[in-house]
């Protein structure tokens, strides 16, 4: 049983992993601030106004328009024949289920996080409230200043001990949990970012989540200060813990990866010095024009020269006594900027570009002499290499986050639903799903036991919508492939030879095509050595045969 105790031990744990990713939680609120070009909070006073350029955030974006043009696409594999079926209403309806999460804009807002702190976590858990109390999955983006994991582990799942934190308000737990005394206010439990508004937490409590391993099994807790307000292992009904695949339910997509530790860092990381070298430059730069555009003078006391009609602008007239001389009234020269200077700030630009990913062609940018559409697409696609493997490094996050959806299916959806699955074609069609098929399924007998498998499903990931500059690729090749007379029918022999030593999307459909073509080429050839003009020996017995009359009468 879960005790008051217990809880004071978990809270020390907790406390000892947040000391452990004390430096991580910094960097992100640092990381923030650079993204959202607030960096110079840090540089110098808050109260000063200074120049931030958006180099930085146009190699971010760029990268998230990336992902999100290959946004993921699941295809369920069964490992047996008796699961075809089922693999096949699972490829059907776990889009529905994404779909009613709406996980394109956490995966969306996943990538956001990703690009600027060099990690991202997913959630994927079980609401029993969800859909009228028959509950459903959930899959959430979760923030990593919330997540505390046992540090030095470089798998999370090695973790002895997983916390997710959350800020709520006192009220809506009072109203949950009636029995429970929680009197709220601010903890230190948690980071906080640097908000633009005024974020009070004086009304809320932090809730805690612990998952924790015990006995091969995966046990959860929820508390909130002193209080219990769940605990898988005080009731009997989840004896066999709470998750059945035994796995805490996080999932965390890095981007470049750190050893010794399951985060890694982010382009904000890689980037930060050259976005802030190219800022200094700026404000260097601005302070000289500002110098440039407001002359200064030199003036003697004797000078004979009206001071405050002088440094009035808008007198087209100023009083003077006497002549002016140079000598008492000469003006400050202001140094000239330097254009070293310049030049270094064009090479910070470019460093920052090139090491992000985000040079010229990637952004739709040619240099001279490259005119061809192909061409410009080849190096388009070229450049984006990089983002293709970042791309493919979240396809195996998204992966797991898929194996974690099923899971929860395959636990807890005994009743029956209703989805409407969206034909290829056009329209839709409903039906019907639980997990019969996928919990454990008789598998013969041997030495007079029973024996029972579990059905498994590999998953097949690709991006559901092909970008424009794949698509013009895809056409290129066709086109190639047609001027080559691939898809002529005397050539048929000697074009599935070529494709085999090929690798390119939709290969598939033109082999087909081509097999297609020639078996109605041969049909064709059939048919032409049937009607042809007949043998003299067949001319003379049809000479010889009288049709038939019929009798009359």
């Amino acid at each position: 049983m879960i005790k008051k105790e217990d809880i004071q031990e978990a809270l020390q744990i907790m406390r000892s992993y947040k000391q452990g990713k004390a430096n991580f939680e910094n960097r992100i609120v640092e990381d923030e601030l650079l993204w959202k070009r607030c960096h110079w909070q840090q540089m110098r006073a808050k109260n000063e106004k200074h120049p931030a350029s958006g180099w930085l955030f146009n190699s971010i974006i760029n990268k998230h328009a990336d992902a999100m043009d290959n946004y993921p696409e699941a295809i369920m594999m069964p490992r047996e024949e008796s699961d075809k079926e089922s693999a096949e209403l699972l490829s059907q309806v776990v889009p529905v289920i994404l779909e009613q999460n709406n996980f394109r804009k956490t995966y969306s807002d996943a990538w956001w996080y990703k690009l600027k702190h060099g990690v991202t976590a997913y959630g994927v858990f079980w609401n029993g409230q969800a859909d009228e109390g028959r509950g459903n999955v959930e899959v959430k983006k979760l923030d990593m200043l919330n997540l505390f994991w046992e540090p030095g582990i470089t798998d999370i799942q090695n973790s002895r001990n997983l916390f997710i934190c959350d800020l709520v308000a006192v009220d809506i737990l009072k109203e949950q949990y009636p029995n429970a005394k929680i009197s709220g206010g601010e903890r230190a439990e948690i980071k906080k970012y640097v908000y633009d508004d005024t974020f009070d937490t004086s009304d809320k409590a932090i809730v805690v989540d612990w998952y924790y391993k015990k006995g091969g099994k995966l046990h959860f807790c929820k508390f909130c200060e002193d209080n219990i307000l769940f605990a898988s292992e005080n009731k009997k009904e989840y004896s066999d813990g709470w998750y059945a695949d035994g796995l805490y339910p996080v999932v965390f997509d890095t981007l470049y990866p750190e050893d010794g530790t399951p985060i890694g860092f982010g382009i904000v990381s890689i980037c930060r010095d050259a976005q802030m070298s190219i800022d200094l430059i700026d404000d260097a730069a601005l302070e000289n024009l500002k110098w440039s555009s407001k002359p200064r003078y030199f003036t003697k006391s004797d000078a004979g020269v009206n001071n405050k009609e002088f440094m009035d602008l808008e007198n087209s007239l100023v009083e003077v006594e006497g002549n002016v001389d140079e000598e008492k009234l000469r003006q400050i020269k202001p140094p000239e900027f330097s254009p070293i200077a310049l030049n270094f700030r064009a090479e910070k630009i470019n460093e920052l570009k090139e090491t992000s990913g985000n040079s010229d062609f990637v952004q739709g940018n040619t240099s001279k002499g490259v005119t061809s559409g192909a061409a410009i697409a080849t190096l388009q696609e070229a450049g984006n290499k990089l983002s293709r493997d970042t791309v493919n490094m979240s396809y195996d996050a998204f992966k797991s986050v898929m194996h974690m959806l099923i899971e929860r299916l395959r636990q807890f959806y005994d009743i029956k639903r209703t989805f409407r699955i969206t034909r290829p074609q056009g329209g839709y069609e409903f039906k019907s799903f639980n997990n019969e098929k996928m919990k454990l399924q008789p598998a013969g007998e041997a030495a007079g036991v029973e024996l029972f498998r579990k059905p498994i499903f590999d998953i097949v990931v690709h991006a559901q919508k092909k970008n424009p500059f794949s698509t013009l690729s895809q056409n290129e090749t066709a086109v190639n492939l047609f001027d080559r007379g691939f898809f002529k029918p005397e050539m048929a022999q000697e074009a599935l030879a070529a494709l085999k030593l090929m690798s390119f999307d939709g290969k598939e459909e033109v082999v087909k095509y081509i097999q297609d073509g020639m078996t109605l080429q041969n049909q064709l050839m059939e048919m032409q050595k049937q009607v042809q003009m007949p043998t003299d020996e067949n001319a003379v017995l049809r000479q010889n045969v009288r049709p038939m009359v019929a009798p009359t009468g």
